[in-house]
């Protein structure tokens, strides 16, 4: 008996270790300057925001970005830009804003309008690949991990990958365009899930102990 119970813990209290939700959005569109002092996105279309889809001809809200400088190879052929730390966003930044009423949609009704869905930065280096070179079109993609805030007060790191195209002339000219971005941040269980989880385990133990002293 005394067993089953100890299983019955452990099949509730495993399961929050491990626990981690996600949320996972999309962007399209929007033009951005792509230089060596770094990249910037200014109000690329949000389209999906865990599971919500936005309308045809609508956006959700605005995904914006912006890079640290080229540390290493080209513009054109590739390379890497500076992100920044954890603790420090070196001037890098990475948000999401809902438009409307679908912040409040997005949030349950927890967030106003216009509300700032996610506020975080780059963290680490952020690369820069070039995935076709034809004689006129250009194509990269932009990908760096994320880190940041919720609306809701919840911190959460992830990733973020952006397919970008451009032309020869327009590159010169440090301009660049998104077609499509996809994000992905996860959340880490809760301090008082933690603390939970402690106490699970404690219980665990000591059965375990009173059970050896008794045999």
């Amino acid at each position: 008996m005394r067993r089953v119970l100890v299983l019955a813990l452990l099949s509730l209290v495993l399961p929050i270790a491990t626990w981690a939700d996600t949320i996972t959005f999309g962007n399209q569109y929007g033009s951005i300057s792509v230089l060596t002092t770094g990249i910037t996105s200014t109000g690329s279309q949000l389209l999906s925001w865990d599971g919500f889809k936005a309308n045809p001809n609508n956006a959700l809200g605005t995904v914006s970005f912006v890079t640290g400088a080229l540390l290493t190879g080209t513009l054109r052929y590739g390379g890497t830009f500076a992100g920044g730390t954890i603790t420090s966003a070196n001037g890098t930044s990475f948000d999401v804003t809902g438009i409307g009423s679908w912040a409040s949609k997005l949030t349950g009704s927890k967030c106003g309008t216009g509300c700032a869905l996610f506020t975080g930065w780059f963290v680490g280096p952020i690369d820069w690949t070039l995935t076709s070179l034809g004689n006129k079109n250009l194509t990269y993609v932009l990908s760096g991990d994320i880190y940041g805030e919720l609306w809701n007060g919840r911190w959460v790191k992830g990733v973020t990958t952006q397919d970008i195209y451009t032309v020869n002339g327009q590159l010169n000219q440090g301009i660049g365009h998104i077609k499509t971005g996809t994000s992905t941040v996860i959340l880490s269980p809760e301090p008082g899930t933690l603390g939970l989880l402690g106490t699970g385990l404690v219980g665990i133990a000591g059965i375990f102990r009173r059970k050896r002293i008794r045999t």
